[in-house]
């Protein structure tokens, strides 16, 4: 049948054809309106512009830049904004709606947080910036505050459940976020800007912690499920932590701590000579100085709460306000999977080919869990996005794009098994890689998986010819260790000695042996053909 002379069957296939991550949709007319985005962030602490690009669904950083204006600074005694960080936040909203003009962007999103709403002159402030600038800032309260901040953690981690923790200079707020929605939420003076100016010294300021902490508790009630920390406080001792421990990934988003992590490292930093911490983690002055305040604050929040366990979400309020623009359908999807077709179809020599290698590959997970095979899925559209490489490092490239850049919804050990499967797409030995060091963050049994995937790919590749041509199928018996490969007949001239070779390293890989078979097709396609 022609589809392109039924409709009704067209639509069907349309519908049915794309698996379980459905249909990609970065390109709906929805979905291209939020492709570049800007939201400002003016925070106690920071005023940042962000500019979203890409796909809309799980965007690249198009544009980010952050200003250490300490608005909310000495805001405890004198009841108004910092003079110098008013002067110099002003300064920054000038430019960064003039670099929004520049780019052509839609107008600006901005929110200001707990300094501007605090201080007496937080109205006379935001009238100010209409006036100087055009910039209408939207002042949000506590509770909004929170909620932004959970959407945005939602934005990377779909389906997420527990607790939210979102530290700024002068607030910290708590969310809870389950089936994709967010819950109870609550605000706090427990921002570092505002504990400097707790009298009693430490003593007195670990006390007043302990009071809120045990309020925001009755508020809250129970949550010992994960906790997601946002914050530019909490990122900062989530690289000391990473400094102490001599972790090999420098990635914050989904760094996971325990609380012994978090109790050790508070001990690390009370013996450490803060100016020489900062210089080896790279923390800026500005931010360091907070860090005592803070860790004070998670070793309190930690007690009290027992979270399971705890990650580190680069995702918070500025993510949120895009969450916050997105359409339900758009919400749900896969942002990992939505990113790799995105890269796919602005990179790949073949666009679209790597659904085609899904199908292909598949048949070796079909007993994978879904957590894998969004995997799986993710390595096939990504497997020749870095075709402009050099031949020499081409597989190094790729492991160390997939396990550094900005995808939302992986774990740390899933960056590596995706790095493992697209250097060995390209290369048949991961030893003796300058990245060797990371891949213990990944198990055995997840690096051999990452091995066959990326060898399945090296020779499905080789029958790429076009985006949606048959390339045949595999079928793989791990009790028999009998790997059974269907080749199309026309596929024939495409079977050489590179595509055999490569096949033996799949088949050794699974310690299998071949069934090779070249199949005609049947009669009646062959008609429908002609």
């Amino acid at each position: 049948m022609n589809l392109s002379q039924d409709p009704a069957a067209a639509a069907t296939a349309a519908a049915t054809d794309w698996g379980p991550f459905g249909r990609p949709i970065f390109d709906d007319p929805k979905a291209r309106a939020l492709s570049r985005v800007g939201v400002v962030d003016v925070g106690s602490n920071s005023v940042r512009l962000v500019v979203f690009d890409g796909a809309a669904r799980s965007p690249a950083y198009f544009y980010n830049e952050k200003i250490m204006c300490a608005l909310g600074a000495g805001l405890s005694e004198s009841g108004r904004l910092n003079p110098e960080g008013r002067a110099r936040a002003l300064s920054a909203l000038r430019r960064f709606q003039h670099l929004a003009k520049g780019m052509g962007l839609p107008p600006l999103s901005a929110v200001a947080t707990a300094a501007v709403r605090d201080a007496e002159d937080g109205p006379e402030f935001c009238e100010e910036v209409l006036r100087e600038t055009g910039l209408r800032i939207h002042v949000i309260d506590g509770r909004e505050e929170a909620r932004l901040s959970a959407q945005g953690v939602l934005l990377g981690w779909p389906g997420a459940y527990g607790l939210v923790c979102d530290i700024g200079g002068s607030s910290m707020e708590l969310a809870e976020i389950q089936e994709n929605s967010v819950g109870r939420r609550v605000t706090s003076p427990l921002g570092p800007l505002k504990l400097r100016d707790i009298k009693g010294g430490r003593k007195g300021r670990k006390d007043y912690i302990r009071t809120v902490m045990e309020q925001l508790k009755s508020e809250m009630g129970t949550q010992r499920d994960r906790l997601f920390l946002v914050g530019g406080s909490w990122r900062a001792i989530a690289r000391i932590d990473m400094h102490r421990r001599g972790y090999p990934l420098k990635v914050l988003h989904e760094y996971r701590m325990s609380a012994s992590d978090v109790r050790e490292t508070a001990r690390y930093i009370e013996k450490r000579d803060l100016n020489k911490l900062r210089d080896a983690c790279g923390i800026s002055s500005t931010r360091m100085a907070l860090v005592p305040y803070a860790i004070d604050v998670l070793t309190r929040l930690i007690h009290t709460f027992k979270p399971k366990d705890i990650a580190v979400s680069s995702y918070g309020i500025r993510e949120g306000l895009l969450y916050e623009q997105m359409p339900q359908r758009l919400r749900a999807r896969d942002p990992l999977v939505e990113a790799s077709r995105f890269a796919e179809m602005k990179d790949a020599r073949v666009p679209g080919f790597g659904k085609t290698l899904y199908d292909f590959v598949h048949p070796l997970f079909a007993n994978a869990r879904h957590s894998k095979r969004r995997l799986v899925k993710a390595a096939c559209l990504l497997h020749d996005v870095s075709w402009r490489a050099h031949p020499d490092y081409r597989a190094e490239v790729c492991f160390d794009n997939a396990t550094r850049a900005n995808l939302g919804g992986l774990k740390h050990s899933e960056r590596v098994f995706l790095g493992l499967a697209l250097l060995h797409r390209y290369s048949n030995k991961r030893r003796g890689s300058s990245f060797e060091y990371l891949y213990d963050l990944l198990d055995e049994k997840g690096q051999h998986e990452a091995e066959v995937l990326g060898k399945a790919m090296r020779f499905g590749a080789m029958l790429m010819v076009t985006s949606n041509g048959e390339i045949g199928s595999l079928r793989w018996q791990p009790r028999k260790r009998v790997l059974h490969v269907d080749l199309p007949d026309a596929a024939r001239p495409l079977y050489g000695e590179v595509a055999e070779s490569r096949l033996n390293s799949l088949a050794k890989a699974l310690d299998a042996e071949i069934d090779l078979r070249f199949v005609k097709p049947a009669p009646e396609a062959e008609a429908e053909a002609g």
